[in-house]
């Protein structure tokens, strides 16, 4: 069997919808007859409530579960706002174009390159990308799914790769959104990997308030299709302009946490990244939620954004985007940081990677560890010149990095 979608025989779908509407990930319930395991070295615990893949095939009087109840203002008032009415008017958000790209995304990809580490991987727009590496289902290794921002009518683009270097398209991770949200503005999809399942997380419009605000969805398997019952957001922080760019984070005890940015406000309120412990099924939020970083440096005004949290020789990492992203100002920084949840310090007074001759505006770096142990880090950038919807387009690219002291080295 190929890596692309393809028919599967007939008892494989009824087991594979068997064990969904059961709620369990059995070893022959995932791609292939095969069990898909999240990656060594995550910690993995109780499956999501919803497993989408019976989704389609549930009759209407018995629908999936909900998630967990997300932080509320009414029930939990320690958590960013998920409450679905605002007590009065809203400041208005920090400006920002509609991530969404406008063009259908390719179904193949051109030849592939003959270096993986710096090279465009994917000839599409693939904007925001989150790379999560997941036990081959025949156990020879890891293979590797990539999710991006919507693309003409693909909310969640999916693709997967055995290598990094080929990538083949698998299509629509979300089908429907959350009945909340409004369609077009889905941006900064990232997943976390449990036990027998997985979370994704993403940002949308909320339609009440025309706010970008987070939300969650679950599957059994890596490449979806994912399903999101919430009412209201997972996180909002509408005072603060909305809330986008969920990004997962496992540390080495095991402990989930989640990353993200609040929008900023156009009466004064900087753009802010966040921290928050996850649930160990990565469908609630505990404690309080910790600011790291917010706008504080020239190149970076006037937004950061795109966080992603990894660790790295004996400290945390926190890489983001800074500027705008649709001009070749976009740049990629990052801050060293004494726990998930801060404190955090900028090493630097200036981005770690900026436009070059090939490569403009890079952006939302995404970091994962390979299937040799390497740190890696996905980003986004425009070709050199063509920066801007409709011609050009945002491209995954894959770079290697490191840590000496404080100083973040990024090898393409």
């Amino acid at each position: 069997m190929g890596w692309g979608t393809s028919a599967r025989p007939r008892a494989v779908r009824s087991l594979l919808l068997a064990c969904a509407a059961g709620g369990l990930l059995l070893p022959a319930c995932a791609i292939g007859g095969h069990a898909t395991r999240p990656v060594a070295g995550l910690e993995v615990h109780t499956p999501p409530t919803s497993p989408s893949t019976a989704a389609a095939a549930a009759p209407a009087t018995a629908p999936p579960r909900p998630l967990a109840q997300p932080l509320n203002d009414a029930a939990r008032p320690s958590g960013p706002s998920s409450a679905p009415s605002p007590p009065h008017p809203l400041p208005k958000p920090l400006s920002e174009p509609n991530r969404v790209a406008p063009a259908a995304p390719p179904r193949a990809s051109a030849a592939p390159p003959a270096n993986p580490a710096g090279p465009v991987l994917w000839q599409g727009d693939f904007p925001d990308p989150f790379v999560a590496p997941v036990s081959d289902p025949v156990g020879t290794g890891s293979v590797y799914y990539a999710y991006a921002t919507q693309s003409g009518t693909t909310q969640v683009q999916t693709l997967r790769s055995p290598d990094l270097a080929h990538w083949e398209w698998v299509g629509e991770a979300l089908p429907r959104l959350a009945s909340w949200a409004t369609f077009g503005y889905l941006w900064g999809p990232s997943v976390l990997a449990r036990r027998t399942g997985y979370v994704l997380y993403y940002a949308t419009r909320e339609t009440a308030t025309a706010r970008q605000c987070i939300s969650a969805a679950v599957s059994l398997l890596p490449q979806g299709p994912f399903l999101d019952s919430s009412n209201h957001p997972f996180i909002c922080q509408r005072e603060r302009g909305g809330s986008i760019d969920p990004s997962p984070f496992v540390d080495d005890d095991g402990t989930p946490w989640l990353v993200w940015k609040s929008e900023g406000t156009l009466s004064g309120e900087p753009t802010r990244i966040w921290a928050q412990r996850l649930t160990a099924d990565g469908q609630g939020l505990l404690g309080q939620p910790s600011e790291l970083v917010h706008t504080d440096q020239p190149w970076e005004l006037p937004i950061v954004e795109g966080p992603s949290m990894t660790r790295a020789g004996g400290r945390y990492l926190l890489a983001y985007a800074g500027n705008r992203w649709e001009t070749p100002g976009y740049a990629i920084g990052y801050a060293v940081c004494a726990t998930p949840a801060g404190p955090c310090r900028k090493p630097l007074g200036a981005p770690v990677m900026a436009s070059n001759a090939s490569e403009a505006g890079p952006g939302s770096p995404s970091f994962f560890v390979d299937r040799a142990g390497a740190l890696r880090m996905a980003y986004h950038a425009w070709t050199a010149g063509q920066v801007g919807y409709p011609g050009g387009a945002r491209r995954l690219h894959v770079a290697s990095v490191s840590l000496a002291g404080d100083l973040m080295n990024v090898r393409e």
